[in-house]
């Protein structure tokens, strides 16, 4: 067979009128319709209108005007059936051999942050989508095209053999019908959030894919990296990389884990994360003294660490970042002298994210997958105020020590169940993290903090089921604790609390974290 007629209408003209220019010289009809008619005609590629294939004019403004039995037939009949070939004869309709079509800008109009509803639902693509699965479908005798990059391929093999392969015909068709589910996935996801509905009866997402990984986890899993087609600003799903290796799927965990520890915070503050976990986070009153308080929380576990500022990198925190062995570091932006000391190291990566400081953090959908199925829940970014909390202890907290509590809770609410952070002078001291039960969780935090545990204050990711934690803090030194209560034994730790003379305050909610 050979590819005689084809029917082009796209959105998206990027390539199409040189594509479409080589398609003629090849002898093909080409068909059209609305805007890309008129700029192939501009062009002086020659084509036709697609009311002369279907004897009806376009109308409704366009609404309707591929939605024919003149165009379906062309693209549904099994050309090798006795019986179709009859009857289209009969009714003198011509096949259609190559599809080109890709859809009204649906994503980039709900991406506008002033779209209405009316313009949105006006960008819901009917006749493309019904083109592209018809074609699809016949994939046995019909090319169907939706992505630009596949032009030349097409061309190719239209020159050489006068038609496609059919190897080339079912990956094109595997490509469309992947299209427009995510067409479709978004237009659901749009309308579900219109009309409230969170957790609908079937729940469909749709990305996009960024890269191909080496590996996943361990070098036997295949992975990839893919990201949401709407996703914001200030993820590592956009983020900007500006030097080093190319991202491995446990860099990018860790790096996503270190953004949004570093993003609960307004002032200058620095994260270190590794294995999910952060090792060291440090507040100040410049980027460069919270790094100094982050690598000081743990200067063994930082080595071959994430680090993400939520301040500028500046030349002189380049230089202590330098120092040692970086997987990446994550910033809003890097001076010019930051970048000339960073990239005197040919594999850090150093990854750009726009402003991070204090932006407003929305509840988002997170999906966790499990065997045969996934959860999914609202993202944690439930923040608190001295003003929520309540003092349980006979003994107030003091102004430093709510200060302290306030920043260890905004950390403890990132770091795997069990968890236990200690704090003190604006930066971790000690992290005790994923942890079978919580007194495990203690003392590894109060081991790694050694001396400077006295005088620190404690959070804790959950309520106190027993009273062991708090004794274990007390014979530490510890001097004030933040957890959210509401164990039916809270006046046993109350009790302890009060005996040694810590002050402790409660939030009344918890940050799981698994």
């Amino acid at each position: 067979m050979a590819i005689k007629r084809a029917l082009i209408s796209v959105s998206d003209k990027t390539g199409i009128v040189e594509f479409a220019g080589e398609l003629a010289k090849l002898g093909v009809e080409l068909v059209s319709t609305g805007g890309t008619k008129t700029l192939l005609e501009q062009q002086g590629v020659p084509v036709i209108g697609i009311s002369d294939v279907t004897g009806f004019p376009e109308i409704l403004d366009g609404r309707v005007k591929t939605l024919h039995p003149a165009v379906h037939s062309g693209l549904l009949a099994i050309r090798d059936d006795a019986e179709h070939r009859k009857v289209m004869e009969e009714l003198g309709l011509g096949y259609i051999d190559l599809v080109i079509v890709n859809l009204y800008p649906f994503a980039e109009t709900i991406a506008k942050p002033d779209v209405e509803y009316a313009d949105a639902v006006e960008n819901i693509d009917i006749g493309g989508p019904t083109m592209l699965r018809s074609a699809a479908k016949n994939h046995a005798f019909v090319s169907v095209v939706v992505d630009a990059a596949d032009y030349e391929t097409v061309l190719a093999e239209v020159r050489e053999g006068s038609d496609t392969t059919l190897e080339t015909r079912k990956r094109l068709a595997a490509k469309v019908f992947r299209h427009t589910a995510a067409y479709d996935s978004l237009i659901s996801e749009y309308l579900s959030a219109q009309t409230g509905e969170e957790f609908p009866e079937r729940y469909t997402v749709t990305y996009e894919k960024v890269q191909d990984l080496r590996y996943g986890e361990n070098p036997h899993q295949k992975a990839a990296f893919y990201r949401k087609p709407l996703a914001g600003a200030g993820s590592i799903a956009t983020a900007e990389q500006l030097h080093g290796k190319e991202l491995s799927y446990n860099n990018i965990n860790d790096a996503n884990a270190a953004l949004q520890i570093v993003k609960e915070f307004t002032e200058p503050a620095v994260v270190a994360v590794k294995h999910m976990n952060p090792c060291g986070v440090g507040i100040g009153s410049t980027v460069k003294e919270a790094y100094e308080k982050a690598y000081a929380a743990d200067p063994t576990s930082i080595f071959g660490g994430i680090v993400a500022a939520n301040r500028p990198v500046d030349g002189e925190t380049a230089k202590l970042l330098h120092e040692i062995f970086l997987e990446i570091v994550i910033a809003p932006d890097y001076t010019p002298e930051a970048l000339e000391i960073l990239q005197a190291k040919k594999n850090i990566r150093l990854l750009k994210l726009g402003n991070i400081a204090g932006a407003e953090r929305k509840a988002l959908p997170m999906v966790t997958s499990v065997e045969g199925g996934m959860l999914v829940q609202d993202s944690d970014v439930h923040a608190i105020a001295e003003s929520d909390l309540k003092v349980v202890t006979d003994r107030q907290p003091t102004e430093e020590e709510l200060k302290q509590l306030l920043f260890a809770w905004k950390v403890v609410k990132h770091v795997k169940s069990n968890a236990i952070i200690l704090v003190a002078d604006d930066m971790t001291v000690g992290v005790g993290a994923g942890q079978m039960n919580r007194v495990g969780a203690a003392k590894i935090a109060i081991e790694q903090a050694a001396d400077k545990a006295k005088g620190s204050v404690l959070a804790s990711d959950a309520f106190f089921p027993m009273s062991d934690t708090l004794e274990i803090a007390a014979a530490a030194g510890i001097t004030a604790i933040i957890q959210p209560g509401g164990s039916i034994r809270d006046e046993d730790s109350i009790k302890v609390a009060n005996e040694k003379g810590i002050a402790m305050v409660v939030t009344g909610v918890r940050h799981f974290k698994h």
